[in-house]
């Protein structure tokens, strides 16, 4: 094994901290070799040859998808694992009661087992990684240390990695210290730690994006949201887009909907050939860091540099920036190969190949019982290759945000858009944000489940101190942004969907942004300022006879029955639920009850 530190004259960074904290982790895992990766071009080509020579992934064609890869993970290891994953406070109370918590003494105990020679005869691959711009006061740098080949490519594309982050770091000691070991993607063994009190992340037993990526949902929401209280600023799981009106301004918008909600298919939205002059800029699909500026307005950085997307049910009318953007460089895992060295998903463009491979590297034809593609079958892309990417997209500091909207999927109860009341009604609207479940998803239509500023899997903290946050974070700013929630999925009573969707949206979008700027006309309502069918730009629109009115309707009793059942809700949180939020609900009920 090489000892990385007795040959630091070798070594890419003369960091102490984390010469030494490799040393120990090397010494824990005991590698064959260590490797530290450096980003390039030339690096990627070497990692990209040994996993094929070993049979891990397949070159596309390259006509086709050029620099395309195809892989598939192990059948038990496919996605996020929630109930197997903790949040590792010193104080329980402080997990909260949406997370799993395991004592941190406990944790790197139960762990350190799994780890002690874990690696033996592979590689550790030290993975240097900066989330955010270089030069950026948003920036992070982490360090993760892997045995995985795969993870180390993907986080090339997902981070900027490399060279960039350790001179980004230097000599401090500043770092996320990031640990992950496959050990045969073990379910008995998977576990996904997270340690906010030592800004370190433990992963075990998993090779799936969603565990192993330690940049992503780990480092820049989980940890990223506790040190963001701790140091006046906030790590959602938000889309960030650009919307540019005929006049050539551009405004930004952050957005944060549950699964199965479009969250991707906004980002990259291409507005109807009925809007000319207006188009959107994607600044980044998931992940937002926000902080207050120096004009007292919310700026925000999108800290990835990849998308790590769905890609079943994506194709040319959902989301044509998102095809553009797979069509090179893509890593494909778990969909179908084609034998034309292309791949297929469920949904895709197109009818479905006459043979292919399916993701568990069975023979598959149309006429097959199983899908192609695995549900949560993912492509790892670079966002640079967006034909809708922002030129603002890399500016360190940030864009500034002019709305935040919420959103979910109600068949009946909210409205197509409508603003809150004010910056704390805002937070509880997005505090109570629900969907309802598809039969795909569940096998029972229509059960609503709380997914609370869609943070619910990813916040590092308690969430009732997140609610108190987002207040605190309102009463800091001077010029915040209004605050908005859109239902794309509202639904008349012969259960079709009222609104197109899509591409659409963006009409939703307009009366947003111009009611953040005081233009456009609306009515209070109980439940907010809520658009007349009139105020929302329908031209070239083809809507049922109705539809607008329908899609613009609150039922009171409804929205009661939603208040009661919120109740319950925050019932659960505890007394860490902010008092304002009980006053909000009470306010609602109030409103309500008034007669018209």
């Amino acid at each position: 094994m090489l000892t990385t530190a007795t040959t630091s004259s070798a070594l890419p960074t003369a960091n102490p901290k984390l010469i030494q904290w490799v040393d120990e982790m090397a010494r824990l895992c005991r590698p064959e070799r260590v490797r530290w990766c450096d980003g390039s071009e030339a690096e990627r080509e070497e990692l990209t040859k040994l996993m094929i020579d070993r049979g891990e992934v397949e070159r596309l064609d390259p006509a086709k998808f050029p620099g395309g890869l195809y892989g598939r993970s192990d059948a038990r290891d496919v996605a996020r694992v929630e109930d197997r994953t903790f949040i590792c406070s010193r104080n329980r109370e402080d997990a909260g009661p949406m997370n799993n918590w395991m004592a941190p003494d406990e944790a790197y105990r139960k762990l350190g087992v799994i780890f002690e020679g874990s690696m033996k005869g592979r590689t550790m691959y030290v993975v240097p990684f900066l989330m955010g711009i270089p030069g950026s006061q948003f920036s992070k740098i982490g360090i993760e240390i892997t045995d995985s080949t795969y993870v180390a490519l993907n986080m090339r594309i997902m981070t900027r990695m490399g060279k960039v982050a350790l001179d980004e770091l230097g000599p401090s000691g500043d770092f996320t210290r990031g640990l992950h070991a496959t050990v045969g993607c073990d379910p008995e063994r998977r576990y996904i730690c997270h340690f906010p009190e030592d800004n370190t992340i433990w992963s075990t037993g998993s090779n799936y994006g969603g565990n192993v990526l330690l940049g992503k949902k780990c480092l820049a929401l989980r940890i990223a949201s506790a040190l963001g209280r701790r140091e006046g600023w906030m790590a959602e799981h938000m889309l960030i887009m650009g919307v540019e009106s005929p006049d050539k301004r551009v405004r930004y918008v952050a957005a944060a909907f549950p699964s199965q909600c479009g969250k991707t298919n906004l980002a990259m939205l291409v507005p109807p050939a009925s809007m000319p002059g207006w188009k959107t800029w994607t600044v980044g699909d998931d992940i937002a860091w926000l902080r207050i500026g120096e004009d007292g307005r919310l700026w925000a950085v999108n800290p990835e540099y990849g998308f790590f997307g769905v890609a079943p049910g994506t194709n040319s009318k959902s989301n044509p920036n998102a095809m553009a953007t797979v069509r090179r460089n893509t890593i494909f895992t778990n969909v179908a190969k084609t034998p034309d060295g292309g791949v297929w998903w469920e949904g895709m463009d197109g009818q479905p190949p006459a043979q292919a491979t399916d993701w568990l590297g069975r023979p598959w034809t149309p006429a097959s019982k199983e899908p192609a593609a695995h549900p949560n079958a993912r492509f790892t892309a670079p966002a640079s290759q967006c034909p809708s990417i922002s030129p603002e997209w890399e500016n360190p500091r940030g864009v500034p945000i002019s709305a935040i909207v919420f959103g979910g999927r109600r068949a009946k109860l909210a409205p197509l858009v409508y603003q809150s009341l004010d910056w704390e009604h805002g937070v509880y609207v997005g505090a109570t944000m629900a969907s309802e479940t598809t039969a795909a998803a569940t096998g029972q239509v229509g059960v609503v489940r709380r997914d609370p500023m869609a943070m619910l899997p990813f916040c590092g903290y308690h969430i009732g101190d997140y609610f108190g946050h987002w207040i605190a974070m309102g009463k800091r700013m001077k010029n915040p942004p209004c605050i908005f929630h859109v239902n794309w999925f509202r639904k008349d009573d012969q259960g079709k969907f009222l609104w197109p969707g899509y591409g659409e949206n963006i009409r939703a979008l307009r009366w947003i942004l111009d009611r953040a700027e005081g233009k456009a006309e609306a009515e209070r309502t109980p439940i907010g300022w809520l658009p007349r069918a009139a105020d929302l730009d329908t031209k070239g629109l083809d809507l049922a006879p109705g539809a607008a009115d329908q899609l613009l309707a609150i039922d009171r009793e409804a929205w009661k029955a939603e208040a009661a059942d919120i109740e319950g809700f925050f019932t659960k949180i505890g007394d860490r639920l902010p008092q304002e939020l009980k006053a909000q609900r009470a306010a609602l009920i109030e409103r309500l009850s008034v007669s018209r």
